[in-house]
């Protein structure tokens, strides 16, 4: 499902992923009352959501949706002037998100990636977008989160932090000195033991207890 209050944004991704076998757009939405009005009737796999639409942003959409809809998968759509709207949709439960500028061939990708359940995080995107918005995320740890990382290893806590730093499992594994598929058993670890859904919430739960800080703007 689409939800962009641009009809042409709209009418050229459903032309790009309708040309792609396995993929329907069931719906388009105009704002984010309709969107997630569509999405209770639809129950779609994807929505592509922008951020800022009339009666309702996208971030209490994702919020309404995902509430209502819970195995439906949401993607934000940013340009980087609207960033610091993006860590809020994250922490709302969006499984990504990406630049509305992107490539035909990258945004076929990112439907599939979401609605294999895994999540949409492109580590230089991530680095930038935490760099940039350092003030709207926590100062420091908040005290009663800190037991939520008890049950981790050493090595699981070294790997939360680096994931919160947008690093690719291929990074991970050559900064701990560790095969790939060490590194994909680790992070499926901490998210099992820490009761979260994919490395999006990983990286926000990170910020949230003070366990990863961007760094200071130049």
């Amino acid at each position: 499902m689409l939800a962009d209050d641009q009809a042409l944004v709209r009418g050229g991704f459903r032309l790009i992923l309708e040309s792609k076998p396995g993929i329907d757009v069931v719906g388009e939405a105009a704002d984010g009352a309709e969107a997630v009005a569509l999405a209770q009737r639809l129950r779609p796999d994807v929505v592509l959501m922008d951020v800022r639409m009339p009666q309702l942003d996208g971030i209490a959409a994702t919020t309404r949706i995902l509430a209502e809809v819970p195995g439906a998968r949401v993607v934000i759509l940013t340009t980087f002037d609207l960033d610091e709207y993006v860590f809020a949709a994250l922490r709302a439960g969006a499984s990504g998100f990406m630049l509305k500028d992107v490539r035909p061939a990258q945004l076929v990708e990112a439907v599939h990636v979401v609605a294999q359940g895994d999540a949409l995080l492109a580590p230089t995107v991530t680095r930038r977008l935490l760099d940039r918005f350092a003030a709207v995320l926590p100062a420091g740890a908040d005290e009663q989160r800190l037991p939520d990382l008890g049950e981790l290893t050493e090595r699981e806590l070294d790997v939360l932090r680096l994931v919160a730093q947008g690093l690719s499992n291929a990074e991970l594994a050559q900064r701990l000195v560790l095969t790939e598929a060490t590194v994909k058993t680790h992070v499926s670890s901490v998210l099992r033991k820490l009761g979260l859904r994919d490395r999006v919430q990983a990286v926000v739960l990170a910020y949230e207890v003070g366990l990863a800080r961007p760094r200071a703007s130049s």
